[in-house]
């Protein structure tokens, strides 16, 4: 095919792709779970739309294991009893609350929605609020105002920085405890390393009473639930071939009814365009996802041979679609991607490069593996774990690095780290 054909057939292809999308934006973003959910509430106004669930029916049929070692979670049965029983994610439980009066203007439930995409497993908010703030085309002050807001949704302490201001939103649900125990709290948290230091003071044990009830991370109820994960993407290795698969065994399957009656009602014709659109959708759904579990083979391929993660920015696969980084990125969330070495949020794939084809995702694995292993009477310091890294990916950084990388990982300095395990032995 010529270069000319090439490129108009992609053009065609990005158009379709961008029009439908835009109109059926909800059923990209769904997991398999909401997806089927996201379909019925189409249906239920369309008499051309039957859904067929494809996750009820025949369940221990589709349910295989793309590797013969890899174990499931639980027995067929516990899945099926979660899924009749089934809990909102962290995400949904999130989104639900964004509403009036926290959140009263369309620009500020813009923002929170972006807030909660930038939200962690843990409940912590680790985006950069001057690059958030810049795509949506307003302040960083103007961000940050409606982040504050999220302190007083729940479960409380989500959307924080990092623990201690995640204690500190905690602490707004403390509203029968005196002023006095309350200030203390806000004193004890802002220096819990040293909060044997305030033992004297009045009410300090009820302060630590408060403080030892909040949850660490704020998100930890969510992490806790045996949850049930359908992967979108499966990579499967045959014969040392990578190959590349959708998931779709689970898709709720779309059929246009044919009603015998006449559409030349422009009502009926509409619904009829409108389940045409749905299904297209749906198969454009399907296609995205494939083509991004490609770019990440492509990108990654020595992940998937036993290798580290490489850099790879989001705005390469959103360059291919034609849409914006945000949303991919929004289509992407609350997604994985099932290999050899496990199940994993499609999200995990997208890192930055710190030097070559080292990226600051091996790095931070390797910091919580280093502290995770730790000798708890003698944690390691930022300087120490600066040392084992240099030594480790032979490149020269700095210790100010590797402290920002620690409190991403919402970990607490090594001082602060002794004092915990400590109070954990008290």
């Amino acid at each position: 095919m010529a270069q000319g054909a090439r490129l108009r057939q992609n053009v065609g292809v990005k158009n379709k792709l961008s029009t439908t999308l835009k109109s059926w934006l909800p059923i990209l973003q769904s997991n398999v779970f909401e997806m089927e959910e996201t379909i019925n509430e189409y249906a239920k106004e369309n008499p051309f739309i039957s859904l067929q669930s494809s996750i009820v029916q025949d369940f221990s049929s589709k349910l295989k294991k793309p590797y013969p070692n890899a174990p499931l979670k639980s027995s067929i049965s516990d899945k099926i009893e979660s899924l009749s029983i089934y809990e909102k994610s962290l995400y949904e439980v999130l989104t639900d609350q964004i509403l009036p009066p926290l959140f009263p203007t369309q620009i500020s439930v813009r923002i929170a929605l972006d807030i909660i995409d930038n939200i962690n497993e843990e409940g912590y908010f680790d985006g950069d609020i001057h690059e958030c703030a810049q795509q949506l085309s307003i302040s960083p002050e103007e961000y940050e105002k409606i982040r504050q807001r999220f302190a007083y949704l729940d479960p409380r302490g989500v959307g924080a920085k990092d623990v201690r201001e995640s204690f500190l939103f905690q602490l707004e649900e403390y509203t029968q405890i005196s002023d006095a125990v309350y200030t203390l709290c806000i004193q004890i948290i802002n220096n819990l390393s040293n909060h044997k230091s305030y033992s004297t003071q009045e009410g300090y044990y009820e302060a630590m009473k408060v403080i030892r009830g909040f949850k660490n991370p704020p998100a930890l109820a969510f992490s806790q639930q045996e949850a049930f994960i359908i992967p979108d993407i499966l990579v499967i290795e045959e014969d040392g071939q990578i190959q590349v698969s959708l998931n779709d065994a689970y898709y709720p399957s779309v059929i246009i009814e044919d009603l015998k009656v006449k559409t030349s009602e422009q009502y009926l014709k509409n619904k009829l365009k409108e389940a045409r659109d749905l299904i297209d959708a749906l198969d454009m759904r399907k296609q995205t996802i494939q083509k991004i579990g490609l770019m990440i083979v492509e990108y990654q391929y020595d992940f998937f041979k036993g290798g580290e993660i490489k850099p790879m920015r989001l705005k390469d696969i959103a360059d291919e679609f034609g849409h914006a980084p945000s949303t991919i990125s929004r289509a992407i969330s609350n997604k994985y991607l099932e290999c050899s070495r496990g199940i994993l949020p499609i999200k995990s794939f997208f890192t930055t490069a710190i030097e070559g084809d080292i990226s600051n995702a091996s790095i931070k694995d390797y910091i919580f593996e280093l502290i995770k292993g730790e000798n708890q009477k003698k944690p390691l310091s930022d300087l120490k774990i600066l040392e084992l890294i240099e030594e480790r990916f032979q490149l020269k950084m700095v210790r100010r690095t590797i402290t920002k990388y620690r409190k991403q990982l919402n970990i607490g300095s090594s001082s602060e780290r002794k004092k915990t395990y400590e109070m954990r032995v008290g």
